[in-house]
This record gives structure tokens, sequence and C-alpha cells, in this order.
């Protein structure tokens, strides 16, 4: 099969990373966006994209060559499919291969002779071949490498981010075999401006991905426990990471909360597959603990801060401002913040949401929490205190102050307020 304009290809999963990679592909080929969300199909038959990636014109004017749709029979005679899915991890930290298995039998069901299916889903490496090749055959009947081919192209999307997005953002690929993976690499090229970068194999492809995150999950978790030696030892974190970061080769990472669903999620799928082959991983587990511990030391924080001030905290009225995982953006998977609202509610606090990005409905849903809907329903509440957890410029617009008792505390996860304003900051 070659890569030329005729090509037909249905992108599998129509979330912050299918729905952009689906626009792109439009400009050049027939697409179907396949969703097995009957609302999210709904929507985006209307225009409209509840994640904010793609602007209302860009969707409108890609709607002249992609369909959407939950109809298997749709997808049939499609010759590429990519699997765009989430990979999520369990309670136990482990890595959830359901969405992701569940695809690839779904796409399994109508794969034909020649067919590519190319899975841009974060994942161990050794996964595609060896968990998600496999239900291909099964639903299939088909040989892989003789009937059908796979590919993999990790997902480089930064949700938010305006300036980074798919087809400016370098992308690495690979297949199944040297022609496959100049195929997919071709097929690449027609819509990444920034270039491509074929990998030797599969496996090559899977690892960069997963130690991309797990690189930068390590550096947070360095600077997040700076942050708490220096707040014992009564020193502004910010202050002193700006005068570090006047040498040249100084990287440039904050301290915070790491949610979302790379950062948060990507090394667990690598130290799973390391203790599967017998290796136990220590720097990357270490990272992780302190990361996933923050949203405690922020809530165990803010607490000291009220009873310093003689706030009663039993039944004590607190705020925080941001659930989403990230600044300037509605995608609420793996927010950290949560991790501060559910320790503060172990003291006995009555806490409070507000977030104007996040849909209500889907917090609801997600973590069972009530968000307050407009900042105006503020008005005339005073808090005991408050914790700004996620820097979305709207919040520029909130006197803070206005909205505590005399005695009420700020603590500022993002070092986002002035420093007058806030208490305490990490």
């Amino acid at each position: 099969m070659n890569i030329h304009k005729n090509n037909k290809i249905s992108v599998i999963g129509l979330g912050y990373v299918g729905l952009p990679l689906a626009v792109e592909f439009a400009k050049y080929h027939s697409v179907v966006g396949f969703d097995i969300n009957r609302k999210r199909i709904a929507e985006l038959k209307k225009g409209m994209d509840r994640t904010l990636e793609i602007e209302p014109e860009k969707l409108a004017s890609a709607a002249k060559s992609i369909t959407y749709t939950n109809d298997l029979e749709l997808i049939k005679d499609c010759t590429i499919f990519i699997i765009t899915v989430p990979t999520p991890i369990d309670k136990h930290k482990k890595p959830d291969l359901r969405p992701l298995l569940a695809a690839s039998a779904t796409v399994g069901k109508i794969l034909k002779k020649d067919d590519i299916v190319i899975y841009e889903s974060t994942v161990y490496p050794g996964c595609t071949e060896e968990d998600a090749v496999p239900v291909l055959e099964v639903q299939s009947g088909l040989i892989f490498n003789q009937d059908f081919y796979c590919g993999y192209s990790p997902e480089r999307i930064n949700p938010g981010d305006k300036k980074h997005t798919v087809a400016n953002i370098r992308k690495v690929t690979s297949g199944s075999t040297p022609e496959i993976a100049e195929k997919v690499d071709a097929l690449y090229r027609e819509v990444i401006t920034a270039g491509t970068y074929k990998a030797k194999s599969i496996k090559v492809a899977e690892a960069a991905k997963v130690i991309e995150n797990s690189q930068r999950d390590i550096n947070i978790a360095f600077v997040n426990e700076l942050a708490l030696i220096f707040h014992r030892m009564g020193i502004d974190t910010d202050q002193v990471l700006e005068a570090a970061g006047t040498k040249w080769n100084f990287l440039p990472f904050k301290p915070g909360l790491v949610g979302g669903h790379c950062i948060g999620v990507d090394p667990y799928y690598l130290t799973y597959k390391a203790e599967s082959i017998g290796y136990h991983p220590e720097v990357i587990l270490a990272g992780r603990r302190i990361n996933d511990n923050m949203g405690r030391y922020v809530a165990g924080s803010l607490i000291k801060l009220m009873i310093a001030r003689n706030v009663k905290i039993f039944g004590a009225r607190i705020l925080v401002l941001g659930i989403t995982f990230k600044e300037n953006c509605p995608d609420i998977r793996n927010s950290r913040v949560i991790d501060i609202i559910t320790e503060l509610r172990e003291y006995k606090c009555e806490v409070d949401i507000f977030d104007p990005w996040a849909d209500a409905a889907e917090v609801e849903q997600e973590y069972g929490i009530k968000l307050i809907s407009e900042i105006d329903s503020l008005s005339g509440l005073s808090y005991d205190g408050m914790c700004l957890a996620v820097a979305h410029e709207k919040f520029r617009d909130v006197d803070v102050k206005k909205l505590l008792t005399k005695n009420g505390a700020i603590f500022d996860v993002k070092s986002f307020l002035e420093p007058n304003i806030s208490d305490e900051r990490l």
C-alpha cells in the first residue's frame, strides 16, 4: 500500500490527542473520526469542541473532510487506523490498558489485508507488539506483518498550549517493518511542519515517549524537594530558582502539583515494565513519591498557617481556586488538586472550589465535587483559608483579600499572586 491522497484515515478516540490530529489529516485525506462517546460525536457534528483545543472556525473548515461517528460500519473502508485513546493508571498505579485493548478489538473486527494500525497512546516498551497486536490478530483472523502492519507515533500534545500544536511539534514515528516505518513516516510528514524522526523500532519509539515525561517528572520532583527544604529554612524557593537560573545551563523547572494525563502517569508505565523484568526502579519511584505527596503538604501548610492565626480548624471554611490539572485549560484528568481538597476535608474543613475553566458536570462525575458556578456567587462569603492551586489568568480579576476573614490565610501553590498578598507559597 502506498501513502497517497486516496488513503482513508480513521482516528479512533477524539479527545485532546485525536481531534487535533484528525483536523490536520483532513487537510490532505478523507478522515473518519470515531469515538464511542455519543455526546462527543453529537457536539463535534455541531462544531463544538469541549476540550477547546480546536477553534470553531478551524473545526468548521475541517468538517468538509471529516466524518464524525460511533458507527463501526463507517470506518470499514479505511486503510489506516490511528488509535489515540487514553492510557491511564488504576487505583494501584498500574497501567490500565482497557481503553487501548478495547480500541484494538474494535479495529480488529474490521481490519483488512494491507491495513496499517498506528498507535499514539502512551505505553510501556513492547506494549504495541506484545499486548495490542495479539488482540488485532484474534479479532481479525489476520497475521501480523504478513496481512496487516502496525506503527507507533507517540502523541506530544500539550493541552491548552496554542503555540506548540500538533503540526509544529516534531513527531517520532516507527513501523513494524522497515517499509512500513517509511510509509508511516511519510504519512506524518504530510502534516507535521516541524518534521519527523523515524525511530529504529516500535519499542524504541515507545521507550522514547515514556521517558520524555519521566524526565520532567524527576526534575519537578527535585525542585519540589528543594521547596520542602527551603520552606523549613525560611527561604523563598522562587527567589532561589531565579538566582540559580542566571547560570546558562541551569534547567528552569518550578515546584508544584504534578498531574494530568502524561507527567503524573507515564512514569508508572515505565516502572511497571521494569519491575516485570526483575528491575526495581529507585530514582523514578522516588520522584513519584515526592510529587504524589505535594497535595498533602500544601493542605497541611495551609492548616498550619490558619492555626498560627488562631483560626478554629474544625468547620473552617476554605476556598480552593482551580481544579484543572494545569492553567488556562479545561482538562481535569488526574488533577492532583483533588489531593489538597481531600486532605483539607480530613481536617473537617468545609471546602468550596471555584474554577472558571472546568466543566462542572464533568468534575462532579469524575470527583463527586460540586463547583461554585460563578465568581459572583462568592460575594459576601468569608473564608478562613484560601489555596490558589491553579494559575488561571482569570484569577487575576479576583480580589482574594476581600474573600477572607480578618485572620484568613492564603497559600499560593503556583507563586501566582504578588508576594505581599499570599502568606506562603511553594
